[in-house]
């Protein structure tokens, strides 16, 4: 005890000192296994480097702004049997990222898009990559904000600056100016130089109306959907229960998914 008192002000000044978490433990073994002095610092220093990745990791997922509970490990796969699983798992290596590509998620409502979606930034976090996920319309409201105080370059650069930007619910509120500008202008400027995932519940054929200027619509989307990995996403909502009339248990239950909002 003596020791390890005499250690700790070492350990502070070093920023070490998640290693007292475990050095009482470790001594035990070492003692118990007749460890040599450098496996017992080996083990030392393996939790020291543990323990810092996983707070690593923490803020990441933090930064990100995403659901901890929507995983890959969570998502129900045998719900919606058409979606391609294989291309998922693939995606969920996050090579797409360092090839700064892109990933479009299109289907219904209630399917599981944002859960897929907040699960594929899961994994980029776990990777060592940043990410932010947002709502499309929520990221456009705040980037115009920054037109009243002069900040508008300062917050368009947080949306280009992540390894991954996610934006879901694309398309699902009207964008009415500079709404469509300040998309092209994220796309434009995360071009070949960060990735995208977008979720949507409207047919890529319907995008280019969103825009509302056809010349801006087929540069923004050229754009996004260059080299892009299209994931669809058909089948029963995860939401819609059965006919609680019929006497029946609901078919599947999942938490709703949520929008959170995140600023750079």
């Amino acid at each position: 005890m003596e020791m390890t008192h005499q250690l700790i002000p070492f350990l502070k000044r070093l920023r070490m000192s998640g290693i007292l978490d475990t050095l009482d433990v470790r001594n035990r073994q070492a003692i118990e296994s007749q460890w040599t002095y450098v496996e017992f610092l080996a083990r030392l220093l393996e939790d020291e480097v543990e323990r810092r990745e996983q707070k690593q990791l923490a803020l990441r997922i933090r930064r990100a702004a995403i659901n901890t509970t929507k995983t890959l490990e969570g998502f129900d796969f045998n719900f919606n049997p058409g979606l391609n699983r294989q291309q998922v798992l693939d995606l969920a290596t996050c090579s797409y990222i360092g090839q700064k590509q892109n990933v479009l998620i299109c289907g219904p409502t209630g399917v599981g898009k944002s859960h897929l979606a907040q699960a594929l930034t899961h994994e980029a976090c776990r990777r060592g990559y940043a990410a932010l996920f947002i709502n499309t319309y929520r990221m456009l409201r705040h980037i115009n904000g920054g037109r009243a105080d002069d900040t508008w370059e300062k917050r368009l650069q947080g949306y280009l600056k992540p390894d991954l930007l996610v934006l879901d619910d694309f398309g699902l509120k009207a964008l009415h100016p500079p709404a469509p500008e300040d998309l092209y202008d994220v796309i434009n400027g995360r071009y070949e130089k960060g990735s995208i995932i977008l979720t949507s519940n409207r047919a890529p054929d319907e995008w280019p109306e969103l825009f509302g200027n056809p010349l801006l619509a087929s540069a923004g989307l050229d754009r996004l959907n260059h080299s892009a990995h299209i994931v669809v996403v058909t089948g029963a909502s995860f939401r819609v229960q059965s006919p609680t009339s019929h006497g029946k248990e609901p078919v599947h239950s999942l938490s709703k998914e949520v929008d959170i909002e995140a600023r750079p």
